[in-house]
């Protein structure tokens, strides 16, 4: 096959911007597909139309078509809608409203909807049924996370063969798993229950499936894709991850530069960039202004995120007293298990002149920190990729974070590499550890040439979707050769 063979590409996805979603899987599936479609090729994003999309606002138009499937006995119905995405992509919509006209995307709050595997299986099979009711011929299926996992079980178990697959794991944390009773609800037959198909200490697992049944495998970094196959990171799936050999690697996650860039950034007090950084000090002024905290004196520590334990808040609440003693100033945006809420509920109220923080979600805010701060705190446990660490060095905001996954991948730690640092890593997962690399930024941050340096080392980085697709496309024809 030619190498200029221009493709069709079809992604699975349980969420995509602008129309849903819970995180960054979204905005892969946003970004990643127009790339895709700008080198040239034919590009669908399949997602669930949820009640909460904006039909009107995003241009989604019904295609008057519709497709049934049928699993253990009982008939979903979907309806087929579509809209352009930009860029030359296009996105579709299955629409039944039983299944997926509910408020939240999978759950309420912190419990998931009962039905998932039905919801999602039944979606994941209708994939066969809208790509032969559109008249599509893909050459590639790409599936996202656990929600698409059984896209590639259902492609090889019941012989559709319709195209190879490439499944990605965004984060391993989240697997898809129910009790082993859902199988014949499925439509699956017990024959694959063990341990070489969906079978998972005795729960059938989703995510497992993409995995088993993919003709390649990939997630969202590098050294992610290295740690996975260890115990302490494979949540489990690490000897799965093993047996796949070769099929399985990491490719980093870009950021979209139309959305993320202070040259551009309709959200910022002040536009700037490498060449004149002095719209940074006007978005320092009006982010603390926002805040409350105007006047203040002192670098600014911004944190942008989902409060989970994953994210690392235990050690920013141990540390911000550290860094309000140190003169510093800190900024968070961010909401989620509600122990982590209060925790930093408290240590803001002990430093109300000094510690600013937002409970909830506000993209506004989450630009105007990134461009305000001088640093950016992200001391996850683990990383899949991350990209709020690629944004701060576009705003030129130096990063701190755990020598974890992408976070390893795309940034270089200043007092190890003084040359070509971007911000500063620390390796062990303590207060300590996160501390001392908080007080190397103090001592960057009193040395104004190398601050100014290092910025803009961050500032020409290029973590855009272009490489990033490249990359995929060569997979892709991977795939197709098996």
């Amino acid at each position: 096959m030619p190498s200029d063979k221009k493709l069709l590409i079809l992604h699975v996805t349980s969420e995509v911007v602008p129309y849903s979603k819970t995180g960054g899987l979204a905005d892969v599936l946003n970004g990643l597909p127009k790339a895709q479609a700008t080198l040239g090729h034919k590009v669908y994003v399949v997602s669930p139309l949820y009640d909460a999309v904006d039909r009107a606002r995003h241009g989604i138009k019904k295609l008057g078509k519709s497709v049934s499937v049928t699993l253990g006995g009982r008939s979903f119905d979907f309806q087929i809608s579509k809209a352009d995405m930009g860029d030359g992509a296009t996105a579709l919509f299955l629409r039944n409203d039983d299944l997926f006209g509910r408020p939240q995307l999978y759950g309420n709050g912190n419990q998931d909807y009962e039905d998932n595997h039905i919801r999602f299986g039944s979606f994941s099979a209708a994939i066969f049924e809208l790509v032969r009711e559109l008249g599509l011929a893909p050459d590639i299926i790409h599936c996202h996370d656990w929600q698409t996992g059984l896209v590639p079980a259902f492609n090889r178990l019941n012989s559709l063969n319709v195209a190879p697959t490439v499944t990605t794991i965004h984060n391993l944390a989240y697997q898809g798993q129910f009790p082993a009773d859902v199988l014949p609800e499925l439509g699956i037959s017990w024959d694959v229950f063990n341990p070489e198909g969906l079978e998972f200490y005795g729960r059938v697992n989703f995510l497992k499936a993409g995995i088993v049944w993919s003709n390649k495998i990939t997630t969202v970094s590098p050294n992610y894709a290295q740690e996975v196959l260890r115990p302490e990171f494979g949540a489990g799936l690490d000897g799965v991850l093993r047996a796949k050999g070769g099929n399985f690697t990491g490719i980093l996650n870009g950021a979209d530069y139309s959305i993320w860039d202070p040259r551009n950034d309709p959200y910022i007090a002040s536009s700037y960039g490498p060449d004149d950084l002095s719209g940074k000090q006007k978005c320092r002024e009006h982010l603390l202004e926002k805040v409350g905290l105007k006047g203040v004196i002192g670098p600014i520590f911004g944190v942008v995120g989902r409060f989970a334990s994953q994210k690392g808040f235990d050690l920013i609440a141990q540390v911000i007293p550290s860094i309000v003693a140190q003169g510093g100033i800190v900024v968070v945006l961010g909401s989620g298990e509600e122990s982590i809420q209060k925790a930093m509920s408290a240590v803001a109220d002990a430093f109300p002149n000094r510690v600013a923080l937002k409970i909830g979600y506000d993209e506004e805010l989450a630009h105007q920190i990134e461009a305000g701060s001088d640093f950016f705190l992200m001391p996850s446990r683990y990383e899949p990729c991350g990209l709020n660490q690629i944004y701060s060095l576009r705003y030129g905001t130096l990063p701190i974070v755990h020598s974890v996954g992408g976070l390893k991948d795309t940034v270089v730690d200043l007092c190890a590499d003084p040359e070509n640092g971007t911000g500063f890593v620390f390796h062990s997962f303590d207060a300590g550890a996160f501390l001392q690399a908080i007080l190397n930024a103090f001592g960057i941050y009193n040395d104004k040439p190398r601050l100014l340096a290092a910025r803009l080392r961050g500032m020409a980085k290029d973590f855009s979707w272009g490489q990033s697709a490249k990359a995929y496309l060569q997979l892709y024809r991977q795939a197709m050769k098996m």
